[in-house]
């Protein structure tokens, strides 16, 4: 595999420099070694791998998609505990996998990106930490994902609350919630965890719901240990059930491009709710009244049965106010507090949680600016103007029916084949063609507008105009299709100086041997 650039060396010029060591900078790595490159960094803002599963430890905290599949196809694991793991799990396999692969030194820790900026002289990208350093690459793999900065709504008065305030990603573990009086705000995909596991230790939980959520059942079974077994001594009978799985999944999309199909879910899923909480009035409150898929679905047993605890209220009114020790709605009710918990999700419109983000490609073009309207790319991956820049799980790469990793290992395998076509070509640089991207982006919007998530209501998919950012609006083995293979044609091809060239395409030769 080589030697890694490590100590005083990323004062060299690297191949590549991929930003975060979640799911997506950790494959995108691995990758690079099996490719023979091996010049390259991670750089990671926390102090360990893990992305969104390093941060997010809150009680119940797991995953939606079932274990089997939401690990990468390389990196096999027989011994999963359940059909949806718990983060635990997950954040130990990420780390066993580095430790599998011997990524750690590759890895620089403490190093949150501030800025990357290319120089078209010399075709090399300069990236900022926070920490004052600096390292220059040929490329850049933005691999940060869109779960990592919290969104945490700024109330009137809150700044006097004298009790515990914390987010379901940044969950404190030394406040003891026995016996408090809790308030958890938002009803997504967090807080439908932690809801019915903090409901049994605290003395009163007001649940603040803005918007209900259609919650679909899930499937807890554990795995036996025979079934850790077959797959162990058997992988093809490991392959054959994550195959069943994805397929499984993929056959979700199905009411999510057919709202008409979508209506018959919603109505078995209304009298569902009705089933499982005994009071009518909550009930209905809890029943959404938009479109099965519109919103992300969420999958729990135990959200629904949790209002039938009499200790539990569910609190539809708006929040007007906070005060020292207590909250007031919408109606003048205040209601005592000793703990608030933000289970409000993320900010994923990269125009906002890149703001502070400086980065800079070709002459005239700045991400932020070139984005003010719309955060748009390529698959994805590649934005006009920004030369050998890459992106994972970038605008319109996200899912809503299956597993982000499928994508995300399309993509690392288009990203790599982009570097070794760029080396044939015997050119520096190359980003994508503006009007193959405005081309793709075009067709993308018009699919989803055909698709529930354009069926009225408003979600973390979408911007404040309505325009989807966040969704591939198609299956996955559809992206997986057309990214197979790149079309030279869908990309402009630089060179950069000659003194430059020279420098960089020993560099180059070095990383395939």
């Amino acid at each position: 595999m080589g030697t890694p650039i490590t100590g005083l060396e990323h004062r060299e010029i690297l191949d590549v420099l991929i930003v975060g060591a979640g799911f997506g900078g950790i494959g995108m790595a691995i990758n690079l070694l099996k490719a023979g490159i091996n010049r390259f960094m991670v750089l990671e803002k926390s102090d360990d791998v893990g992305g969104t599963w390093h941060f997010n430890s809150y009680p119940g905290c797991a995953c939606d998609v079932q274990s089997h599949l939401y690990s990468f196809s390389f990196a096999p694991k027989h011994d999963w505990t359940k059909r949806y793991a718990p983060w635990h799990e997950i954040k130990k396999y990420i780390v066993d996998t580095v430790e599998q692969y011997q990524l750690r030194p590759f890895l620089q820790f403490h190093q949150e990106v501030s800025g990357c900026h290319f120089n078209p002289k010399q075709a090399v990208w300069t990236v900022k930490s926070r920490s004052g350093q600096s390292w220059q690459a040929h490329h850049v793999v933005i691999a940060s994902g869109p779960l990592h900065v919290p969104h945490i709504p700024q109330f009137p008065g809150i700044e006097q609350f004298q009790g515990t305030i914390m987010h379901s990603a940044q969950w404190d573990h030394n406040q003891s919630l026995i016996g408090k009086r809790v308030a958890s705000i938002g009803t997504g995909a967090s807080a439908i965890q932690y809801i019915p596991k903090i409901a049994p230790r605290v003395r009163q939980l007001d649940v603040y719901q803005r918007t209900p959520a259609w919650v679909l059942p899930r499937d807890e079974r554990h795995y036996l240990s025979i079934e850790k077994k077959l797959f162990e001594r058997f992988p093809v009978w490991r392959k054959l059930h994550r195959a069943r799985l994805y397929w499984s999944n993929e056959s979700r999309l199905l009411p999510i491009m057919t709202p008409a199909i979508s209506k018959i879910g919603a109505e078995a899923l209304k009298a569902s709710i009705k089933l499982q909480v005994r009071d009518a009035q909550t009930a209905q409150k809890l029943t959404p009244d938009y479109a099965l898929g519109c919103k992300r679905i969420l999958i729990s047993n135990t959200y629904y049965p949790t209002f039938n605890q009499p200790h539990v209220a569910l609190i539809t009114n708006g929040i007007q106010s906070i005060h020292a020790n207590s909250i007031v709605d919408s109606q003048g009710i205040e209601r005592p507090t000793d703990c608030i918990v933000f289970g409000t999700g993320f900010i994923v419109d990269p125009r906002i949680y890149m703001r502070d983000f400086s980065c800079t490609g070709l002459p005239g073009h700045d991400l932020m600016q070139d984005w003010k309207d719309a955060s748009e790319a390529y698959y994805g991956m590649a934005v006009h103007g920004f030369p050998n820049m890459w992106q994972l799980v970038g605008p319109n790469s996200g899912l809503g029916h299956n597993s982000i990793l499928f994508m995300i290992e399309a993509q690392v395998r288009y990203i790599i084949e982009c570097m070794h076509l760029l080396r044939q070509q015997g050119s520096d640089f190359m980003h994508v063609r503006p009007e193959v991207q405005k081309q793709f982006n075009d067709k993308v919007q018009e699919q989803a507008n055909k698709t529930v998530w354009a069926s009225g209501c408003t979600s973390w998919y979408q911007q404040a105009d309505g325009r989807n950012f966040a969704i591939w609006p198609w299956s996955t083995w559809k992206f997986w299709l057309e990214t197979r293979r790149v079309n030279p044609n869908a990309f402009i091809f630089g060179q950069a100086t000659a003194t430059t060239k020279k420098v960089k395409h020993s560099i180059r030769q070095e990383s395939v041997m």
